[in-house]
């Protein structure tokens, strides 16, 4: 039986997430409904992807009994509110990272799925990736040796976009794209909290991160993951390259590689049919870590936001 999707948010990584999932067997995966903030929206969004339901508000997704799981690819300022909504109301969940804005409000996400005996996942896309898959591979085997250092870096021209430069939108390098450097290394560490953290960065007048450079020591010397670093379709071994090609988007994507995002479909799926309530890949724990660590490098750089006062 098809895991039914419910698409919460109409915009561009819920466009790429539903051409992501045209990319899996229609067997295993159906889009059921969207809901955005106006009909038109969800209706115009419906259209573009041939999906049956098309909701003007998030309540009216809440009630359809259609829905195996619901993608919130909302902005992360609202990532409580609607992540509550739906858990709240017994429904399986997949949420767009940041998982929330700090630790209190990723608890209270983690606390509400446990309440209601439903999965949760933050839908940090990387770990699902086959060379993700094979570095966790080698690592556990021992293949490159004793493990040393990790270097990840993620940079992007961002700084014309609203909801990287506005704190009112949860805005930062940090919380945007730095968090896949520093999940990558807490991948490659198992998971293990660090002793210390020693965080510096560049403010906007805006008080948010401009960049943030990090080094996280850890492991690898003889392993490198192809650029981009978050989405990746090459690891080298040794100066040997193996590709791990995605399939051809059937309309044009928003972000780079995003066909990728298939491998967390798949994942949850694969959680759902065995009835997990959360993934291994990136476990509810990973995500707590993350974001502690995530609001501590804030605390120490001076960026706070509403949210942190509430």
């Amino acid at each position: 039986m098809a895991t039914r999707w419910g698409i919460c948010g109409a915009g561009n990584i819920s466009h790429d997430f539903c051409v992501a999932l045209r990319t899996l067997s229609h067997e295993d995966h159906q889009i059921a409904a969207v809901a955005a903030r106006s009909l038109e929206s969800a209706e115009k969004f419906a259209k573009t992807h041939g999906i049956p339901k098309a909701y003007g508000s998030y309540q009216e997704l809440v009630k359809d009994p259609n829905i195996d799981v619901v993608y919130i690819g909302v902005l992360h300022t609202h990532h409580l509110q609607v992540g509550l909504l739906f858990l709240n109301a017994g429904k399986n969940v997949l949420c767009e990272k940041p998982f929330a804005m700090n630790l209190r409000e990723v608890r209270q996400l983690i606390s509400a799925a446990c309440e209601n005996n439903v999965f949760l996942m933050e839908a940090v896309w990387s770990r699902c990736f086959p060379v993700y898959a094979e570095v966790g591979r080698l690592l556990s085997e021992s293949a490159v040796g004793e493990v040393k250092m990790v270097k990840a870096y993620f940079g992007l021209s961002l700084l014309d976009r609203e909801r990287i430069t506005q704190k009112e939108q949860g805005g930062g390098g940090l919380m945007l794209i730095g968090m896949y450097c520093l999940q990558f290394a807490l991948m490659v560490f198992k998971g293990e909290r660090p002793e210390s953290i020693h965080a510096t960065g560049v403010l906007l007048p805006s008080v948010l991160i401009q960049g943030i450079q990090a080094f996280f020591l850890c492991v690898c010397l003889n392993f490198k993951v192809g650029h981009p670093m978050h989405c990746p379709t090459v690891l080298e071994l040794n100066g040997k390259k193996t590709e791990f090609p995605l399939p051809e988007p059937g309309l044009p994507l928003n972000f780079p590689n995003s066909t990728g995002l298939r491998y967390e479909a798949e994942e949850v799926r694969r959680c759902l049919l065995k009835g997990l309530k959360e993934s291994i890949k990136m476990s509810l724990t990973d995500s707590e870590l993350l974001t502690e660590i995530m609001d501590e490098a804030r605390r120490q750089v001076g960026v706070v936001y509403e949210q942190d006062s509430q």
